[in-house]
């Protein structure tokens, strides 16, 4: 799943006078990170302090020097004034060379199963684009008798395939493919205005936006949705030692997705309409380029068995926790014999093993080492800082004096918080930032008030997702307003209701479903 950055391609398609926004931002890095290092740095911090064996209170240097390390990266995650990666990977050296901790310490999160979990789900996801398995979905729902032609039954199955589909590969992918097709199918359908049927533009501007927002929708749905997810889910372990399976997360991430596609799709559909009942040449094109696919190959076969047996193997657990309760030794050893992270190497292992076109197998080596290693890396390194964050005292220090700040007093209060501030960063920066930075800061902050952190934690994450009003907000959004049929003015109005949408429907679900699964 590729990592949710601008690069070059995706800058391109921004205004002039967005590119050097961006190009100032970079800039702005330079100068703001070595300024906030040593500010922190040097900073008295009189609240970070920590007690000896012998009873003794002395100032925590350890933390001291971590939070001038975090503060550093934080600021360079909102400037991308270095790819991401880059900087958490720095960060992780600067913890060793300013004796945070031991190495052994800091580079130990680079091996949690959640890292593997990424390793076998992006392989799997490569196999599923490479062989196409993604367009043969998405044009077998389209071409659908009952969408036919019809605008407003395009919208909702394009939608529905694009918020689907973006539940297991990347949205940024997902996002990508979908583009395309919705291009193709505008184009038939502009086509007809001169047979003499004017086509109302704001359908197109409806079409793009659905692309973008249904994949940042559709990866709430699971685990490997979309990376904050698992960020989400480490932090949760780490610091609340309640470990989430796919299943529970489904359990949550499905209804969201459902409530929150919902509402997008009815005012997409009320604001964007077509102004035409029917569209001549619409199904003929999605049944012809359903047709061009062709056959199921002997790889995409290979593909789909080692995927579907992969989801249920996730699933699975989650099953024997209904059938025998979650207390009982059968679900606990069904639980750890099929680790998530060891399901998702298996699932890969498994396409090196199934056969494939031309007598080879479903995927090799060179394709599947093509996957963002990137992505890896700066996990490790935003999980490293987050154990780092929690060992030292750095995060139970920043939550107590939040809360004095803020002064919130119940479980409700904290989510509405979490989920608010999520929401906000993730529009200033990565989806990803907002899920490393704000995840930790939620739950030392909800401890700090004697709140269970669970909930808010939640809510955090699922609100580093939620970043819809500006075409830098996230490479989906990017994508699709480089089309040329979405202005600025309406992206942002668009994106600011889906925004206000999805924390009412997070903040809504997480309250309603959470204490009846934990």
């Amino acid at each position: 799943m590729p990592q949710d950055m601008l690069d070059e391609d995706e800058l391109a398609l921004l205004t002039p006078g967005e590119q050097r926004f961006e190009e100032l931002r970079k800039r702005a890095g330079v100068v703001l990170a070595p300024l906030v290092f040593l500010g922190v740095f040097f900073a008295p911090l009189a609240g970070l302090t920590k007690t000896l064996p012998s009873s003794e209170v002395v100032h925590n240097v350890e933390a001291h020097r971590l939070a001038a390390i975090m503060a550093t990266t934080a600021v360079l995650w909102v400037c991308e004034t270095l790819p991401l990666t880059v900087t958490a990977l720095a960060a992780a050296v600067a913890c060793i060379i300013l004796r945070v901790d031991t190495h052994e310490a800091v580079f130990a999160p680079f091996a949690s199963f959640i890292m593997f979990l990424f390793i076998g789900s992006f392989m799997l996801a490569r196999a599923v684009f490479i062989h196409g398995l993604d367009r043969r979905f998405a044009y077998g729902i389209l071409a659908l008798p009952w969408i036919g032609a019809r605008p407003s039954r395009i919208l909702l199955g394009f939608g529905i395939v694009t918020t689907f589909m973006s539940g297991w590969i990347s949205n940024t992918a997902t996002t990508a493919m979908m583009f395309a097709i919705g291009m193709s199918i505008l184009a038939v359908f502009f086509r007809e205005e001169e047979a003499g049927h004017k086509i109302d533009r704001r359908f197109a501007t409806g079409l793009m936006l659905m692309t973008s927002f249904g994949a940042s929708i559709g990866g709430l749905a699971t685990p490997i949705g979309t990376p904050p997810n698992l960020i989400g889910i480490k932090a949760i372990q780490s610091e609340l030692g309640v470990k989430l399976s796919f299943f529970q997360w489904s359990l949550i991430g499905f209804p969201i997705v459902l409530a929150m596609f919902v509402i997008l799709y009815f005012y997409l559909n009320f604001f964007c309409p077509a102004g035409v009942k029917e569209i001549r040449g619409g199904a003929e094109l999605l049944q012809a380029r359903r047709r061009e696919l062709g056959p199921w190959t002997t790889s995409q076969k290979s593909t789909m068995l080692a995927f579907g047996l992969t989801v249920a193997l996730w699933i699975f657990p989650g099953l024997v926790a209904l059938a025998y309760g979650q207390t009982s030794p059968t679900y606990n050893y069904v639980k750890e014999m099929l680790n998530e992270g060891a399901v998702a190497v298996l699932g890969a292992v498994l396409l090196f093993i199934l056969p494939g076109d031309r007598g080879g197998r479903a995927i090799n080596w060179r394709e599947a080492s093509q996957i963002d290693w990137g992505i890896v890396l700066l996990y490790g390194g935003g999980f490293a800082l987050g154990q780092l964050a929690d060992e030292t005292g750095l995060a139970a220090a920043l939550g107590q004096a939040l809360q004095g700040v803020l002064q919130l007093e119940s479980g409700f209060a904290m989510l509405v918080f979490g989920t608010i501030v999520a929401v906000a960063v993730s529009e200033a920066t990565s989806n990803t930032a907002s899920a490393i930075i704000i995840v930790p800061i939620v739950i030392s902050t909800a401890k700090a008030a004697g709140i269970d952190p669970l909930v808010p934690a939640l809510g955090a994450t699922f609100g580093a997702s939620l970043g819809f009003m500006l075409p830098v907000s996230t490479p989906c959004n990017a994508i699709v307003y480089g089309s040329g049929y979405i202005p600025i003015t309406r992206m942002i109005r668009y994106g600011v209701l889906l925004d206000i949408a999805g924390i009412v429907v997070v903040v809504t679900i997480l309250q309603l479903l959470v204490p009846h699964l934990f």
